[in-house]
C-alpha cells in the first residue's frame, strides 16, 4: 500500500501522462504520423514543470516517470506478448518485466531532470534533450538485454525528406533534435503569455523548413544507381510448421518453387530466403547439395537463413548452434564464404541473459552461441553485409559493413511470431534509418512478410503484404557516397553521455 502510495498522481498527472503515451503510439508505426513526433514529449515537459512546484518534486517526478514509462512502452511494445507467447505461456511475465525495467529507466529520466534543473538553474531545453538521448544509447548498449528498438528519431521515417539529416547525425541525432523541438514548443506554451513565446514556436518551424530543405537537396542530387535485381522469397511458413519432421520436405520443396517463380519472372543476380527458412539444422546434406544445384543450373548466388551447428566435444550433446546465414554462390558452392553467425541475440528467446546456456542445457531456447563481426560477401552486384532479425535496429552493424566497402545490406528475417501485430511495420522502419545513415541500398526478405526493398535516401520499394505468400523481384539500388556518420559513428549519442555526465556532476556538486 505504501508502494502504491507513493506513486500516486494528481488527477492533471494522469491526464498528461495518458496524452503523451497515445501521442508516442501514434508517432510510430502502424500508425507513423507525421505531427505527434513533434508534440509527444510536451506531455513530458509539462510533468516535469509541475512536479518542480511540488512540496517533494523527486518522489512526484518519480511517479510521473514510471507511469509515463510504463504505459507509452506498453502500449508500443504490446506485440511482445503475442511474440513470446510461440515460446512459453509465461510470454506476459517477459512483457511486463520488459516494460517494468523501461519504467524504471523513465522514472529515473524524470526524477534526474527535475533535480538538475533545480540545483543548476538550466532550463529543461538544456537538459530533457541530452538526457533522453543517453537514455536511449544505454537501452541499446545494457549488455545481454540491450533492445534499441524504435529510438524516437525512427518514428519519422515514414517521411524520408525529414531525416536525410541522419547521414550526419545518425539516428540518436534525429532523436535529440526531435526532443528539443518538442521541448522549445512545450515551454513556449508555458511561457505563452510573454512576448518571445512566438520567438520559440518561429524557431522550431525554421529547424523543420531547414531538415526539409536539406532533405530535398541530398534526395535531388545524390547519384542513385540500379546495381541489379535481386529476387525475395516470401514462404509464409508458420512458426510451429517449420519444427514438425513430417512437414520439412514440403517446406523446402516449396522454398524451391518459389524460387523456380523468381526465374520464371526474370533474372535475378541474388536471390534471398529468410531467416531460418531451412527446415532443420543446416549444413544438412540434401539440402544443401539441392540449393547448390539450383545455385550452379542457375548461375545465380543464393543467400539461405538456417541454423548451423559445430561440435565442441566427444558426445552427441557437446555443440554449439547458431542462427546463421549461408552464402552458395555462382557455381553452387559455399566453400568460398565464411557463414554469417547472428551476432546481436533476441534477449530471453534466443539467448539467456547473463548466464551461460550450457549450465541449464538449453536448446532451442535461450541457448543460442553469439557469433562474430559478419564479413562483407562480394557477388556479381556488388558487395554486402548480412542482418538478421532485429539487428536491424543497431546502427554499428550496417555501419560497420558500409565502412568496409559494402554497397548494400541485407536483411532476412522470419517475423511470423508477431503475427497480425504492429511489430512487422517497426521493424521494416529500422531499415529505412540504416539506409539514409550510410546511403546503402537494402533488400529485405521475411519469411511472413514485409519484404521489400529500401533505396539510400529512404524510400521502400516492392513492400509485400503480411501474411502472403509469394516471391517478388526488384532493382537493388546504391549509391557511391560515402556519410559524415559511417566514418564518425554515433557521436551525437556519446556526446549525450558527456553531457549527461557534466550535467550529473553539476547537480552533484552544486549546493541545495
Amino acid at each position: 500500500m505504501k508502494l502504491l502510495a507513493g506513486l500516486a498522481l494528481p488527477r492533471r498527472d494522469w491526464a498528461l501522462v495518458a496524452a503523451g503515451a497515445v501521442l508516442l503510439a501514434l508517432a510510430y508505426p502502424p500508425f507513423h504520423l507525421f505531427l505527434p513526433s513533434f508534440v509527444c514529449v510536451a506531455p513530458v515537459v509539462w510533468l516535469i514543470a509541475a512536479g518542480q512546484s511540488d512540496p517533494r518534486p523527486i518522489r512526484r517526478q518519480l511517479a510521473q516517470g514510471f507511469w509515463y514509462g510504463l504505459l507509452s512502452q506498453g502500449l508500443v511494445l504490446y506485440w511482445m506478448v503475442i511474440a513470446l507467447w510461440h515460446f512459453t505461456p509465461l510470454s506476459g511475465l517477459g512483457y511486463a518485466a520488459t516494460i517494468l525495467i523501461l519504467a524504471l529507466y523513465h522514472a529515473m529520466l524524470f526524477a534526474v531532470a527535475g533535480q538538475i534543473m533545480r540545483r543548476t538553474g538550466l532550463s529543461i531545453v538544456v537538459v530533457l534533450p541530452l538526457l533522453w538521448t543517453a537514455l536511449e544509447w544505454w537501452v541499446g548498449h545494457q549488455g545481454d538485454v540491450r533492445f534499441p528498438w524504435l529510438g524516437l528519431g525512427t518514428s519519422l521515417t515514414g517521411y524520408p525528406t525529414v531525416v536525410q539529416i541522419a547521414d550526419v547525425v545518425g539516428a540518436r541525432g534525429v532523436t535529440f533534435l526531435l526532443v528539443l523541438a518538442n521541448t522549445v514548443l512545450a515551454t513556449a506554451w508555458l511561457a505563452r503569455a510573454r512576448p518571445r513565446a512566438p520567438l520559440r514556436l518561429a524557431a522550431v518551424s525554421v529547424g523543420v523548413l531547414a531538415a526539409l530543405g536539406y532533405g530535398t537537396w541530398r534526395e535531388r542530387t545524390i547519384l542513385v544507381r540500379p546495381a541489379g535485381t535481386v529476387a525475395l522469397v516470401q514462404p509464409n511458413i508458420g512458426f510451429q510448421e517449420k519444427w514438425d519432421p513430417d512437414l520439412r520436405r514440403g517446406i523446402f520443396d516449396g522454398l524451391l518453387a518459389l524460387t523456380d517463380t523468381a526465374f520464371a519472372r526474370g533474372e535475378p543476380d541474388l536471390v534471398l530466403w529468410p531467416e531460418a527458412s531451412i527446415p532443420q539444422y543446416f549444413p544438412y546434406p540434401p539440402w544443401e547439395r539441392e540449393i547448390g544445384a539450383v545455385a550452379r543450373a542457375r548461375r545465380t548466388p543464393l543467400f539461405v537463413g538456417g541454423l548451423d551447428w559445430q561440435p565442441t566435444g566427444p558426445t552427441r550433446e557437446d555443440y554449439d548452434y547458431w542462427n546463421a546465414a549461408f552464402l552458395f554462390d555462382s557455381t553452387g558452392s559455399r566453400a568460398a564464404y565464411p557463414v554469417y553467425h547472428k551476432r546481436y541475440l533476441v534477449p530471453i528467446t534466443e539467448r539467456v541473459p547473463f548466464v551461460n546456456p550450457r549450465w541449464f542445457k538449453l536448446r532451442f531456447f535461450g541457448g543460442f552461441a553469439v557469433g562474430e563481426p559478419g564479413a562483407v560477401y562480394e557477388v556479381g552486384l556488388g558487395r554486402f553485409g548480412a542482418l538478421i532479425c532485429y539487428e536491424s535496429a543497431f546502427e554499428d552493424l550496417a555501419r560497420r559493413y558500409r565502412a568496409r566497402g559494402a554497397d548494400f545490406v541485407v536483411n532476412i528475417t522470419n517475423d511470423a511470431w508477431f503475427g497480425e501485430t504492429s511489430a512487422p511495420r517497426q521493424h521494416l522502419a529500422h531499415l529505412v534509418m540504416r539506409a539514409i545513415e550510410n546511403r546503402v541500398g537494402v533488400a529485405r526478405a521475411a519469411n511472413t512478410g514485409i519484404s521489400g526493398f529500401v533505396d539510400p535516401v529512404g524510400r521502400v520499394s516492392g513492400r509485400t503484404r503480411l501474411g502472403e505468400r509469394t516471391v517478388t523481384l526488384g532493382t537493388l539500388e546504391v549509391t557511391d557516397m560515402h556519410t559524415v556518420y559511417t566514418r564518425f559513428g554515433d557521436w551525437v549519442g556519446l556526446l549525450s553521455l558527456v553531457g549527461t555526465a557534466v550535467l550529473v556532476g553539476g547537480m552533484v556538486l552544486r549546493k541545495p
